[in-house]
C-alpha cells in the first residue's frame, strides 16, 4: 500500500497517509479540518526480489536518467547517422 503525502491549505501541515491506490484522496486535514491537496512525491523506488549483488555490474544512471557514457558505457556506433 503506497503512502501519499498531503499539504493542508489552511494550517500548512504536511502529513502522509497509507492508502490503497483505489482509495479516494483525503479532503480535510486531521489537525485543523481545513482542505488538503495530495502532493506529487518521488516515491520509494522499485522493490525487487533477490539480493543486491545481482545488479552490481549495472551501469550507474546519469542525472538525465539514462546510463552514463563517460565511463565507456555507451556504444560509439549508437550516435552515428546511417
Amino acid at each position: 500500500m503506497p503512502a501519499y503525502e498531503y499539504l493542508c491549505n489552511s494550517c500548512a501541515k504536511r502529513f502522509e497517509k497509507r492508502q490503497k491506490m483505489s482509495d479516494a484522496a483525503l479532503l480535510e486535514c486531521p489537525a485543523c479540518g481545513g482542505p488538503v491537496k495530495r502532493l506529487i512525491s518521488g516515491g520509494a523506488g522499485a522493490i525487487t526480489k533477490g539480493t543486491s549483488h545481482q545488479h552490481a555490474d549495472a551501469m550507474p544512471p546519469c542525472a538525465s536518467g539514462g546510463a552514463c557514457c563517460g565511463g565507456g558505457g555507451c556504444d560509439p556506433g549508437m550516435f552515428s547517422k546511417n
